[in-house]
């Protein structure tokens, strides 16, 4: 790799030194290391890097085409942005975490083999883990320990996947599986796989830790994770799975799933939240539709959204940063102290609602447009009524009951330079892409031939967005914000948590007493008695051991009843994720 850095390396091996600076130098560092690295992905060359031998399989470091620069050129560009907007904190351990979060997603996208890849998901799952956890405060750390579970197990499920998929194929290179790999039956590895990858794209019913973890974060951490694991995700599927028939319609769920439930939302960042399980349904449907054009949609839209959904993040975040409040109850009025934040995130809401002249306008469109080539009416149908539920919410709610609305009379002012700094990058490109989208065309993986900016297609898409305006109107005090929780497919985990910690306190503690009392009280006298009784064998050592042993299992069992209900409770979950994990493999094999 003596012609190829990668990406990846300098921000995992660039987190090692952010402890120990500070002030201006640690400001200058963190901007330093991703812009290098938008340089290493601008300059790099397609091909093959890092070919080595391990356990007998052959493993790529690293592999560079088309499809893993457009994503990389986003992540980079984020990443920038990102630690931009965070220049204002002091704690280092934010900072370092997010430096290997997004190394984590770069080593994804570069990579060759399962095994490399696996490696990088499974840090992209604890450095993200820690964003949530550095918000601190039982919510958060409640939330950041369910985020971790579910990425634990999707991770043991992605790794039950890659070994049998090893098996059947004799390699671990990662690459496209067919068009038929779930249709035409390739395999449990296949399946498992897809299960892995279509858990990190909060692809419902698997949806809940996004909506449950991203609310929680700390402010700049929720910036990050916006942008990284599901498109991360996106990007794997794209890579391993284009043109699976199941995830055109797992898509189309989606779409409208993030946009049913924002309608419930009062807390400003879950219902952004559920506006990514919305969007990268989009996505996650041209993958599964397969053509050049729906990959090429499903790719720019991923770039574009990446950057619009920062930029909103980025203003919900401001408005958290300034005022401490983050659900729709308690705001309104802001836009007196605000006004540069509101005109920033209205860029972003415009993008996301796919106005002409703005990002989305020309990639959620390329996804549509090739629903309809592939002559899938009621995808196209679905899609449509996605993006007008998107712009009700994201476009007009969001920002109505947040800086408009009852003026709250709250204590607000302007966030750090920093932040709008931030915030003012990402709309340049939002509008950048959205006005002149060939170099972002450029990028993609395969040629493009589409036009964006045909008169009928400007006009649709402003008559749905006007239309979407009338109803908003009309209707506003129906969609006056509750201050409720809704409560989404987490209720089965969140229940079952307490199920576990029953069954620890319970039947458990009571079965460890049972064993202990019956050692004490028989097992152990009638072993001293056999050995006083001077059996053939000589028992005097093996009693001294068996006495011993009994002796340390008891104090154990003491030991026991004194741990806290958690320790018991993660040994349980740690045994459930085990066991099921186990079982879906030699069911799906088995059959």
């Amino acid at each position: 790799m003596t012609d190829f850095i990668h990406p990846a390396l300098l921000f995992i091996l660039g987190a090692l030194p952010i402890p120990f600076l500070s002030g201006s130098i640690r400001k200058a560092y963190l901007l330093l290391i991703p812009a290098l690295a938008i340089l290493a992905v601008l300059t790099m060359q397609p091909g093959s890097y890092g070919e080595v031998r391990f356990i007998g399989q052959e493993l790529l470091i690293a592999k560079v085409d088309k499809l893993s620069i457009v994503f990389a050129t986003v992540f980079t560009i984020m990443a920038l942005i990102g630690m931009v907007y965070a220049l204002h904190l002091t704690d280092a351990g934010q900072h370092v975490a997010a430096f290997i979060y997004v190394g984590g997603a770069l080593g994804v996208v570069f990579a060759g083999d399962y095994l490399t890849l696996y490696m990088f998901w499974e840090a992209m799952a604890f450095a993200s883990a820690y964003l949530v956890f550095a918000q601190r405060g039982g919510p958060a750390i409640r939330a950041g320990f369910r985020y971790l579970m579910v990425h634990i197990t999707g991770g043991v499920v992605l790794l039950g996947g890659i070994i049998l998929h090893g098996l059947s194929t004799g390699s671990l290179l990662f690459g496209p599986m067919g068009r038929g790999a779930i249709d035409g039956g390739m395999g449990a590895g296949a399946y498992l796989i897809l299960a892995g990858f279509i858990l990190n794209a909060a692809v419902p019913p698997l949806n809940a830790w996004l909506t449950d973890a991203y609310p929680e974060a700390t402010v700049t951490g929720a910036v990050f994770m916006s942008a990284f694991t599901t498109k991360t995700a996106v990007y794997v599927l794209a890579r391993a799975f284009p043109g699976t028939e199941i995830l055109v319609w797992l898509g189309t769920v989606m779409a409208l799933y993030g946009v049913i439930y924002a309608v419930l939302e009062n807390d400003c960042r879950r219902l952004l939240a559920y506006h990514i399980v919305s969007q990268v349904g989009y996505m996650v449907a041209g993958i599964g539709i397969g053509t050049e054009m729906a990959v090429n949609g499903a790719a720019s839209h991923a770039f574009a959204h990446i950057l619009y959904k920062a930029l909103l993040f980025m203003g919900a975040g401001a408005v958290i940063h300034v005022t401490g409040r983050r659900k729709l109850t308690e705001l309104g009025g802001l836009y007196k102290t605000m006004p540069l934040t509101v005109a920033l995130y209205m860029v972003g809401a415009f993008a996301i609602s796919a106005f002409p002249f703005f990002s989305g306008f020309v990639t959620k469109s390329m996804v549509i447009a090739a629903a309809g080539e592939d002559h899938r009416a009621l995808v196209v149908l679905a899609l449509t009524m996605a993006s007008s539920g998107t712009f009700l919410h994201t476009g007009l709610k969001l920002p109505y009951y947040m800086f408009f609305g009852t003026d709250r009379k709250l204590e607000a002012r302007e966030p750090p330079r920093n932040m709008l700094v931030a915030m003012a990058m990402a709309a340049v490109l939002c509008i950048a892409i959205g006005v002149f989208p060939q170099p972002l065309y450029a990028l993609l993986p395969y040629p493009v031939d589409f036009q964006p900016y045909t008169g009928l297609h400007v006009m649709e898409s402003l008559g749905l967005l006007m239309f979407t305006t009338l109803g908003f109107v009309l209707f506003l005090k129906a969609l006056d914000p509750e201050n409720t929780i809704s409560i989404d497919t987490d209720w089965f985990y969140r229940k079952g948590a307490r199920g576990f910690m029953w069954l620890a306190e319970k039947p458990l503690a009571r079965y460890e007493k049972a064993v202990s009392d019956v050692s004490e009280t028989a097992a152990l006298p009638f072993l001293h008695g056999a050995a006083r009784a001077g059996l053939r064998v000589d028992l005097t050592g093996v009693d001294a051991v068996v006495n011993g042993v009994a002796r340390s299992i008891l104090r154990g069992g003491a030991r026991l009843r004194r741990l806290q209900t958690g320790v018991v409770t993660h040994y349980a979950l740690a045994m459930l994720v085990g066991v099921t994990a186990a079982i879906i493999v030699f069911a799906v094999a088995w059959r």
